[in-house]
Formats: structure tokens, sequence, C-alpha cells
């Protein structure tokens, strides 16, 4: 698609000045975006109201509309994620290695830039800018093909990203996005092998399950997160009340926000007690019928709603005879996301952390701290739900590679 490689090859041609750029004039540039972010706030919500009254018109759903609005709080709160990056250390050119062989060749292994990045994802505008700003500051490229729900809000945003960019002296084709947002230019856009160095999708399973399928670029998987909280025998009940309280309620519509409670048999009935007090019908459960016995449920769950990322108010729940049934639910139906124990055991705690497969895994604590900023990270490109080369919340040393340099003095091999 003549458009895409356009694209692409703006991007390839801009990527030698990007990946020499120093830490100074890369955090020059940085502080040019956040203050011309502070700076047109007006000029973002009012693209973003745009983007709000299409949604309502077609039916999306309220946690959805929150996930995707920006205000004044949450704009300066993306600045400040951008000042958070401009903060970090610049990881490209870190030496990370490196060895002197006994053929006199002198090795070192160096932290370099990964090119030209393409992040394809949905409904929320703040990753347009938080993955802009760690793609730049690792010395990368980057190309955004946000979701149609989200469109005039991206042009806002890359707009005013581009033009500081250019105020600095830096080539605008750093940061580019894909103004069609047909499924055509996403196809297009996982099979640009030519320009697109990785590909990274964020957004639901559907979404991301597609790039997965069809890129012929190397994907790091990021994002659906089907997590858990296992409230065990031994919890301080009040506690686990709080803590699914919040990692339900908090904003439902993110990632790191629970779909799945599982109570050890002797906790059930207290912890119900409790929870429905607390939501009074707010969320909707769909309980297995031990817990049906306990509070209302909106159906007897199966094993689809088990496995659903709801992203709404609404969770599935299991009473469970143990830790181990636990375990083995949540690596069953989980999706190597974020996922947490309410205990006061330290043993059960301890095989919960070992046994459990995902990113993160939370001993009595919100599965909501899963997050870039939270982890000091800054910023976040995503959170990787995979194993090979990043895992977790991705800040700027998951946007790079590295490379080995090799002084000799005229060794050959024998």
């Amino acid at each position: 698609m003549e458009y895409i490689e356009q694209l692409g090859a703006n991007a390839k041609a801009a990527e030698p000045a990007i990946s020499t750029m120093g830490t100074i004039e890369k955090n020059k540039a940085l502080a040019a975006i956040s203050e011309a972010l502070r700076t047109h706030i007006t000029e973002i919500i009012g693209s973003n109201q745009l983007d709000i009254d299409e949604a309502r018109k077609n039916g999306m759903s309220e946690a959805m509309i929150d996930r995707l609005t920006l205000t004044e709080a949450r704009i300066n709160g993306i600045a400040d994620g951008v000042d958070k990056v401009i903060s970090l250390p610049d990881p490209i050119g870190a030496v990370i290695g490196g060895s002197d062989l006994p053929n006199g060749l002198h090795v070192i292994k160096k932290r370099v830039p990964i090119g030209t990045i393409g992040i394809i994802f949905e409904s929320r505008p703040n990753v347009t800018v938080d993955a802009a700003a760690l793609c730049f500051k690792a010395g990368n490229t980057v190309i955004l093909r946000g979701g149609s729900d989200a469109i005039n809000s991206n042009k806002a945003l890359v707009g005013l990203m581009r033009s500081a960019l250019e105020s600095c002296g830096v080539d605008k084709n750093a940061i580019q996005l894909v103004e069609d947002t047909s499924r055509e230019t996403a196809n297009a856009m996982m099979k640009l092998n030519k320009y697109i160095d990785l590909l990274i999708p964020r957004g639901g399973g559907g979404l991301i399950r597609a790039v997965i399928n069809n890129a012929t670029i190397p994907v790091i998987q990021t994002g659906e997160g089907n997590c858990h909280v296992y409230v065990d025998e031994s919890a301080d009940i009040d506690m686990a009340v709080n803590i699914i309280d919040n990692a339900k309620t908090q904003r439902p519509s993110v990632c790191n926000a629970i779909e799945n409670i599982l109570v050890h048999e002797k906790a059930a009935p207290a912890l119900f007690k409790k929870l429905d007090e607390r939501w009074n019908g707010k969320v909707a459960i769909r309980g297995d019928e031990e817990t049906a016995k306990l509070v209302k449920v909106e159906k007897i769950a199966d094993d689809t709603d088990y496995a659903t990322e709801f992203l709404d108010y609404r969770l599935s729940s299991k009473v469970v005879k143990s830790v181990d049934e636990a375990i083995e639910h949540i690596n069953r139906f989980g999706t190597r996301h974020s996922e947490c124990i309410v205990t006061e055991s330290l043993h059960n705690a301890e095989i919960f952390q070992q046994r459990v497969d995902a990113a993160a895994v939370y001993v009595n604590a919100s599965t909501r701290f899963t997050d870039g900023f939270e982890f000091g990270l800054g910023a976040e490109i995503g959170i990787s739900t995979q194993k090979l080369h990043a895992r977790g919340p991705m800040g700027l040393e998951a946007l790079t590679t590295y490379k080995y340099l090799i002084n000799g003095n005229g060794q050959v091999r024998k």
C-alpha cells in the first residue's frame, strides 16, 4: 500500500539522525513536546470531544468512553510522563558487557536503538504520546496507528509533537501517525518488513491476536489482561475487599484491572458478604454454583466467562479448595499479565509467586500497580505478556537492542 510505504520510507530516512542524537538534544525535543501539550490543552480537549461525541453516537460503553477521554488533569499527566522520560538515564551507548579475548581482540557489547518501531493500538490517546516519547528517547523512529475511535485526538497530539520536533531542528518524521484507520492500512503495516523493525500491538485480545496471526514483522505481545485476585484461607478479609475493589473499579477498562476473583471456600462467606456491601450491585458477577450460594450472580460462569477480559463493571468468580487449585485455574485462563494473592501465609505467598506464570505476581497489593510509571520506568510502551526480549511494563531499555564492537590489531582466524 503506497501510503504506508511512504510512511515507512520517511521513518527510515529519519532514522540515522535520530539514532545518533545526543541525550541533551533528545531531552530538549522532549521538553518542547511536554510544553506543547500543556500549552494546547484546550485544543486537545476540543479534538477529543469530537471523538467522544462520535463514540456515544455509536453506543460505546461508558467504561470505554472513560478510556478515550482526555481531561486537563489527564493531559497534564501525559506531559508529566514525558517529563519523567526526560529525567530517565539514556540507555543508548551504555556498555552492557565485554571482554578481552586470548587472541587480543577487545569485545564491547553496547546498547543501541532498534530502528523503526510500529505501534498499533486502540482507543487510548495517552498511548500516542507515551509511545512516541519512549521510542524517541531510545533513539528510534515510530509509526503510530491508533483506532478510528480516537483519530481526532491522535491527530491533534501527533501534530503538536511533530511541530515541537521541528522547532528544535529535529526531523518531524521521527514521529508519524497513520491517519487512514482502515483495516487495509493495519494489514499493510503488519507486513512492512522493509521499513519496520518491530511491531507492538496495544489493545484487546482481538487486536493482539490479529497482529500475531498476520504480521511478518517481529511482534512483542502486549496488553491483554485477564487478571485475577485469589483470596486465600488466611486472608485479611477487609484487605481483600479493598484490593479487589481497587483492582476492579478504579479503572475497569484498563489491562491491569482484574477480571476474575478466586476465593478459598473457608474465606468465601465473609468475603462475598463484605464485597456485596461494598458494591451493592455496582459490579455484575458471573460465578460458579458455590459463589451463587453466597451472592447474587448474573449467570453461572463457564469457561468462556473465565477466559474473558470484560473491561467493564463485570467479573467472574470461583470458590476453590486450595491455593493449588487457584494457581491451576490462573495458569489455565490467565494471560500472563498480573496476578495477586491476598494471604497471611508466607508459604502460600511464596508458592503462588513461584508457580503463577505471569509478568507481575503480587502478594497483598492491587494489580493496578502494573504500570511503567508506577514501576519507575517513566511512561510505558506497553506491558509485555510474553517471555522473549521484554516482559512486564516496557520502558526505555525494552526499546533497545545491542551490538558487539570488536577492536583488533590485525588478528585473522586460523
